[in-house]
């Protein structure tokens, strides 16, 4: 095995398995090039498992063409991303007492990326899939608070417990109303099939007015 990928694969490893020693024994400093490789190498793995998730009808997916392109797109956007996530977790553990730098904050936030891949195949499992993903990386926060940053247990179970409770909340809305709109899209197609193309198009228009209505009442 290549020795950048058989580091790759020790450290997540690590941090699945024992995200304590991890971060209690992880560099502050060391530049940023193997961090963004380890978060975009677990991008690119989600973004496998996606794709494979939706070709066999697992998936909120909708096309294979799709499923291929989040393969591409997801390491992107973690690589992308995760500067900016790294900004809002250093405001987050300043505000809590921790002197570490943008530095630290990025690589705490680039190795917690190890747990994506697998709650990418979490995902699958509605509403409960998103929110055991999420609880997970509260965890690997709170943990790399204490080891990294100093900060006290408690403060942190606090802090980031409520951020994570609200990014649940709003994750699991935003995932009702897609399914539902999925499904209302399906039923619709169902209709249409059976349907002469003026009827299917007055069909159409009521269906676009009836969301248009919704997005109005929220």
């Amino acid at each position: 095995m290549h020795p950048v990928l058989k580091q790759i694969l020790d450290t997540f490893t690590k941090v699945i398995l024992a995200p304590k020693d991890f971060f209690r024994n992880m560099p502050k400093t060391g530049g940023f090039v193997e961090p963004l490789t380890f978060a975009v190498v677990m991008g690119c793995a989600a973004g496998i498992l996606q794709a494979v998730a939706a070709l066999l009808g697992m998936s909120v997916v909708a096309s294979a063409g799709m499923a291929f392109l989040s393969i591409l797109f997801i390491p992107i956007l973690i690589g992308i991303f995760g500067f900016v996530g790294a900004a809002i977790l250093l405001v987050i553990w300043k505000v809590m007492g921790s002197n570490a730098s943008y530095e630290t904050a990025y690589r705490c936030g680039a190795y917690a990326g190890a747990v994506i891949p697998i709650t990418t195949l979490l995902g699958i499992i509605p509403y409960l899939g998103v929110i055991l993903g999420m609880a997970w990386m509260l965890y690997l926060m709170v943990v790399a608070s204490v080891e990294v940053h100093g900060l006290k247990e408690k403060q942190a179970w606090i802090v980031f417990g409520i951020l994570f409770g609200l990014m649940a909340l709003s994750s699991s809305c935003s995932q009702y109303t897609g399914r539902k709109m999925e499904e209302k899209m399906g039923n619709l197609q169902e209709r249409m099939e059976e349907m002469t193309p003026e009827e299917a198009g007055r069909a159409m228009g009521e269906f676009l007015k009836g969301l248009e209505q919704s997005k109005g009442k929220e």
